[in-house]
C-alpha cells in the first residue's frame, strides 16, 4: 500500500499542477471574449479564429481541470443524501462509484477518443469557419483530460481504500475545497519535492 500512495501522491501533484496552472486561463478567456466583443461592437469585424480559440481554451480549462476538481472533492454528487449516511457508507459509495462508474467511463472515453484524434490528426482537420482554426488540437484535449481523469480517479481510489484501512486520515474531512484540503495539496508538492531530491 506504500507504493500505492506513493503513486497517488504523484498523480495528485501532477493533477494539482495542472490545474492551478491552467486555472490562469479563465482571465485569458475572459480578455480574449471582451476584446472580441468590443471590436465586433465598435469596429463592426470579428474573426473565427479567436471566437473558436475562446472554446477551444474552455475545453481545455473543462477538460484538463477536471481532475483537479476531483482531487480538491468538489465534484457534483447528491450532498443532501450523501451527507446524512454515516462515514463507512459514503466511503464504500466511494470506491464503488470510482470503481463501476468514474473509471469504466474515463476508460471508454480513452479507447474511443485515440481513433477520433488521430483521424482528425491526419487529415490535418481544419475548421469549416473561414479563417478557424485547426481541429486537431481540440480532439486532443478530450483523449488528455479523460487519460488525467483516469489517473486521478486512480488516485482517489487509493486514498479512498486506504482511509477505510486506516492508513491515512480522510484528506477530504473538512469538506469541500477548505483549508485541510488546500493544506493536503501543499504537504503532496512537498512530498513531491522532496521525492525527486
Amino acid at each position: 500500500m506504500a507504493g500505492l500512495l506513493k503513486l497517488s501522491r504523484a498523480i495528485d501533484a501532477l493533477n494539482f499542477r495542472i490545474g492551478k496552472a491552467l486555472s490562469w486561463l479563465i482571465l485569458i478567456v475572459v480578455i480574449i471574449s471582451a476584446t472580441n466583443a468590443t471590436i465586433r461592437k465598435f469596429l463592426d469585424t470579428s474573426s473565427n479564429a479567436w471566437l473558436e480559440l475562446q472554446w477551444v481554451l474552455f475545453g481545455v480549462i473543462f477538460l484538463l481541470c477536471s481532475p483537479w476538481t476531483l482531487l480538491s472533492n468538489e465534484h457534483i454528487r447528491i450532498d443532501i443524501v450523501n451527507g446524512m449516511l454515516p462515514k463507512r457508507w459514503r466511503d464504500v459509495i466511494d470506491v464503488v462509484g470510482h470503481v463501476f462508474f468514474l473509471l469504466p467511463l474515463t476508460i471508454v472515453m480513452i479507447v474511443t477518443s485515440v481513433p477520433f484524434f488521430l483521424r482528425s490528426l491526419q487529415l490535418n482537420e481544419q475548421s469549416m469557419n473561414a479563417g478557424g482554426l485547426p481541429q486537431w488540437p481540440a480532439k486532443s484535449l478530450i483523449l488528455i483530460g479523460f487519460f488525467l481523469l483516469f489517473l486521478q480517479g486512480i488516485s482517489e481510489l487509493i486514498k479512498r481504500v486506504a482511509v477505510m484501512q486506516g492508513r491515512i486520515r480522510d484528506p477530504h474531512d473538512g469538506g469541500g475545497l477548505s483549508a485541510t484540503v488546500e493544506a493536503e495539496a501543499e504537504r503532496i508538492l512537498a512530498a513531491a519535492r522532496t521525492d525527486t531530491n
